[in-house]
């Protein structure tokens, strides 16, 4: 009997961290249902852990916002032996991972050959330079979305597109360990009315954002604990800063250390954000996917992020085209929570937010509510077994000449 032959390979590529965490669980979905179909990856140590041969690491240095003239001969160079790699491998697929600045190029490689694309994640033209949507169009056959608004955004100006849900709500949470660990948390009292006010300090993950944000939190936070009106029930505020793993406590630690130290009452968490959160009443967030994992819980929060106000001035204003910036609020397609993105300020308009909240238990409880609601839109769906889906289905159509 003549063996079967071989599927044809699927390129992943992904430039970043959350590429690579995002790619990892549909790369080793893939491996699992089609054990034949090779798969390769400019990519991230869970691509490679999930299965996928890495022919290049990518991800380790990955740069926010313009890149500096080393960075773009870098990507040239990358783009080069990928461009390569595809004429010699002939994928069937490729799928770019996130960050469209790095892989609209490669995607237009394989568009050139005859390559099919399916972009996990959607490229926020919908934010920021919606003029590239006609780009997108031309090199994409299908976009996979992880917000709900994303899929009739994008298919009303042309583009194929599939809501496949969240990552981030691919596993249910375990509402008991998390409170366990939570108990086990300084200040926690009995999770309720005693206690001090437990306020969550979310101060991001890239190094930049550390040294841009972290100041403000610590001088927000100072100010709530100067704050007579704060005392609600007679309890004076306690703080908790999360870090999203060791190496990044210790730089928090050192940044504290820079703007006056840590203040009485603060405390430090490592690798357990859910942890944190469902110990906080209250979340002070930089505007990220974080937010999502706070609205999970349905968390209270006030969302900030630290800009250069000549540069957004000068640019970021003529790009930019949506109403909101956080993803609660973008996902309600109304103001859930106060966002204050892009922030040119000080502590104070963080302060003053959390205080009007503090001091109304129905506004807490109406945006308590309103989270609630946005973490159901996520019900029921695994992003993960979707991405495959449409992914498979997208081969299997290329294969047989469709």
């Amino acid at each position: 009997m003549t063996p079967a032959p071989s599927k044809r390979p699927i390129l992943f590529t992904a430039f970043e961290p959350s590429g690579d965490d995002h790619a990892a669980p549909v790369i080793a979905e893939i491996i699992a249902r089609q054990p034949g179909r090779p798969v390769y990856a400019w990519g991230g140590p869970k691509m490679e852990a999930a299965g996928a041969v890495v022919v290049e690491r990518t991800g380790e240095n990955a740069v926010m916002g313009v890149p500096g003239l080393a960075k773009i001969r870098e990507h040239k160079q990358i783009n080069a032996r990928i461009k390569r790699w595809m004429a010699a491998h002939k994928p069937v697929l490729h799928v770019p991972v996130d960050s469209p600045a790095a892989n609209f190029p490669i995607a237009a490689m394989a568009k050139a050959q005859g390559t099919a694309v399916v972009h996990l994640v959607a490229p926020q033209v919908w934010a920021w330079g919606s003029w590239r949507v006609a780009k997108l169009r031309r090199l994409t056959d299908l976009v996979l979305c992880l917000l709900p608004f994303e899929e009739g955004w994008f298919t009303t100006r042309g583009v194929p597109a599939r809501f496949i849900g969240h990552p981030l709500f691919d596993h249910e949470l375990d509402p008991q360990r998390v409170l366990e660990k939570a108990r086990t948390l300084p200040d926690f009292g009995d999770g309720q009315a005693q206690g001090p006010w437990r306020i969550g300090l979310f101060p991001g993950s890239r190094p930049k954002e550390l040294e841009k944000n972290l100041p403000l939190l610590l001088e927000a936070y100072r100010d709530l604990a100067a704050c007579e009106r704060c005392r609600r029930d007679g309890r004076p505020p306690a703080a908790m800063i999360v870090a999203v793993n060791d190496a990044v406590e210790a730089r928090l630690r050192q940044l504290a250390d820079r703007h006056g130290g840590v203040p009485g009452g603060v405390s430090f968490i490592a690798g357990d954000t859910d942890s944190a959160v469902r110990w906080a009443e209250l979340a002070l967030v930089v505007s990220g996917t974080v937010t999502l994992q706070i609205a999970r819980q349905a968390r209270p929060m006030v969302v900030f992020y630290k800009s250069n106000e000549i540069l957004y001035n000068l640019i970021g204003r003529w790009i930019v085209s949506t109403r909101f910036f956080t993803l609660p609020n973008l996902i309600a397609g109304r103001p859930v929570v106060t966002e204050l993105v892009p922030h040119f300020g000080g502590a104070e308009p963080i302060a003053l937010a959390a205080r009007a909240l503090i001091t109304d238990p129905a506004a807490m409880a109406r945006q308590r509510q309103d989270l609630a609601d946005i973490a159901a839109r996520f019900s029921g769906l695994e992003a993960s077994m979707a991405a495959t889906d449409a992914i498979l289905e997208m081969a299997a159509r290329r294969e047989h000449g469709a």
